[in-house]
């Protein structure tokens, strides 16, 4: 049964690594729900955030094909559960909106999201929460109009210690 993962990669920060980990994906027919990259805490070394939605065999067999790279350190992956995560969400939505404020603001407070920019012609709201969260204030926000929806990729942290660490220091050890 396919369930939602969410892979961590750790790597050097190397030219072309994204496009031979997209391959691997690309090979395998494997949608990527979301893709984020970053610098990881610890220095010199690189973070891949990547949700898929596999059979858990299937995302063993793939997390195995990304450790074969090269530049990969180490790649790990998460169900759900397993991690905190948030996704970011901006919304420009008319300032003409704004003539009825208290629907609108009553709107934004009970999403918990909050005014950026405001312009002549438009205003610039954020949101930050899981997929379902944000994409229920673009829903909500339709209502009044929308000019621009952008969401971010996930970031997520494991609920378990980073096990990069415990492997880099493992690896110490051998040495």
């Amino acid at each position: 049964m396919e369930k939602e993962y969410t892979i961590t990669v750790f790597s050097e920060n190397q030219t072309g690594l994204m496009s031979r980990i997209v391959a691997i994906f690309t090979r395998r027919h494997i949608n990527i729900e979301s893709l984020t990259t970053s610098m990881s805490s610890i220095p010199g070394i690189h973070r891949f955030t990547i949700v898929v939605n596999l059979e858990e065999e299937n995302v063993k067999k793939l997390v195995a094909q990304l450790e074969k790279q090269v530049d990969v350190l180490k790649a790990f992956y998460y169900e759900r559960d397993e991690i905190v995560y948030q996704e970011i969400a901006l919304y420009k939505v008319p300032t003409s909106a704004f003539t009825d404020s208290d629907r609108v603001e009553k709107l934004i407070r009970s999403h918990n999201a909050r005014i950026l920019v405001i312009e002549p012609e438009y205003v610039v709201i954020e949101k930050t929460g899981h997929p379902e969260e944000t994409e229920a204030l673009l829903h909500d926000l339709k209502s009044i109009g929308i000019y621009e929806f952008v969401r971010s990729g996930r970031v997520a942290i494991a609920k378990p210690m980073e096990r990069l660490n415990k492997y880099l220091k493992s690896l110490e050890m051998h040495n």
